[in-house]
């Protein structure tokens, strides 16, 4: 029976993928094998040592301690991709909604509440001062062109928007997915100068924090609307402050608002909805509890965010699965252990990742092999040089 623990309340779509039988979940958990959570913050979490694996029901995983659980031999998954048509559409909600002055409209509309028979000529007195724009013939540029990226871009495109990407580590995945109406950016730069709209959706690193600075806002257009549906600390507030003042940035919409941005002029803030829609969450869990079932009961990664993905189709067969340190000799000592009681390799898998590999050995099922026999390999194995964790299955 694998014990799951919910750190977070997981949607039931989720759950139900595992089976009564064999798991066990609940909230409160001790010794479990695999969590599930969303963003339950775990950096002052004590890990289990009896944990195996971390699901995260979304894309982000700044709230998951990534380097302690790759120390410890903890898979960590996320869902990319799981949640990206619910953000997407809210990304083209608000290019709507900032074009036309929506929001500002609304306000405005309400206070004419006590107006009565007047309003229909208030309304129409009135409005000019909310005209807008429209997307179309617009360009619209899209920084990241993962799942959500490839998204927005070809429904801008479908609206008639010129759309221009940028993405200089986009996947052979992403790129089939893009319209063929997607023009390329030679560089940020050109990108950020090009656009009437500016979408970010990169992830928040050292390399990224900050990215949209003075710098950056002093080569926009005039009136550029920049939306953020990615993470908060990819813009400078300061800067931000300032272009909206100069009027460069005419409208900042936001999923990742802060005191200081809520009372700025000119900035929309949403309380992060990018992934709260009932079908996102839904997704999202139904993709982890699948990616940690897949991981605990036949050994085989997918998406994980820390180490490589390494998939074997299950046989039946009894398998082994090692974590170790990417040095050379690993895989001779493996071999070595293996060979010494006599016990033959039926299909073999090796990847590697930022610095460690992950291994998949299935046993001939030709061979006598005992429990025993098993356990002095694992006990090999444990102590060899390089090697994390080892795990018969």
């Amino acid at each position: 029976m694998y014990k799951i623990q919910t750190l977070n309340k997981i949607s039931v779509a989720g759950l139900s993928l595992l089976d009564r039988d064999k798991y066990e979940t609940a909230s409160e958990m001790a010794n479990p094998d695999g969590i599930i959570l969303r963003s339950f913050k775990m950096h002052d979490m004590e890990l289990p040592a009896s944990l195996l694996a971390v699901a995260r029901a979304g894309a982000g995983v700044n709230n998951i301690p990534i380097d302690k659980c790759t120390e410890k031999g903890i898979v960590v998954f996320n869902t990319p991709g799981a949640n990206a048509n619910s953000v997407k559409e809210l990304v083209i909600a608000s290019m709507f909604i900032a074009s036309r002055n929506i929001p500002a409209a609304i306000d405005w509309c309400k206070t004419l509440a006590d107006k009565g028979d007047e309003v229909p000529q208030l309304v129409e007195k009135g409005k000019g001062q909310f005209v807008g724009h429209e997307l179309k013939g617009k360009t619209l540029g899209v920084i990241g062109l993962g799942a959500i990226g490839v998204m927005v871009a070809n429904s801008a495109a479908a609206l008639g928007m010129n759309v221009i990407g940028f993405d200089p580590y986009i996947s052979v995945d992403a790129a089939w997915g893009l319209s063929r109406e997607i023009r390329k950016a030679i560089s940020l730069d050109t990108l950020i100068a090009e656009s009437d709209y500016i979408t970010v959706h990169v992830p928040l690193t050292d390399g990224t924090k900050g990215m949209f600075n003075a710098d950056k806002f002093a080569i926009m257009k005039k009136g550029t609307v920049l939306l953020n549906f990615a993470r908060g600390g990819l813009v400078k507030n300061d800067d931000l402050k300032a272009a909206i003042e100069a009027g460069i940035i005419s409208k900042y919409m936001t999923d990742f608002p802060d005191a200081e941005l809520i009372n700025m002029n000119n900035v929309i803030a949403i309380p992060h909805l990018g992934a709260s829609s009932e079908e996102a969450e839904d997704n999202c869990a139904a993709m982890a509890a699948t990616e940690l079932k897949d991981y605990l009961e036949f050994g085989n990664i997918k998406n994980s965010v820390n180490f490589p993905n390494c998939e074997m189709p299950y046989t039946g067969r009894k398998r082994l699965t090692i974590i170790n340190k990417d040095i050379p000799n690993v895989i001779g000592q493996l071999s070595t252990i293996m060979a010494s009681e006599k016990i033959n390799i039926a299909e073999y898998i090796n990847k590697n990742k930022n610095g460690y590999a992950y291994n998949i050995v299935e046993i001939d099922s030709k061979c006598d092999v005992s429990d025993e026999m098993l356990q002095r390999v694992i006990t090999k194995l444990e102590s060899a040089e390089g090697v994390i964790s080892v795990r018969l299955i």
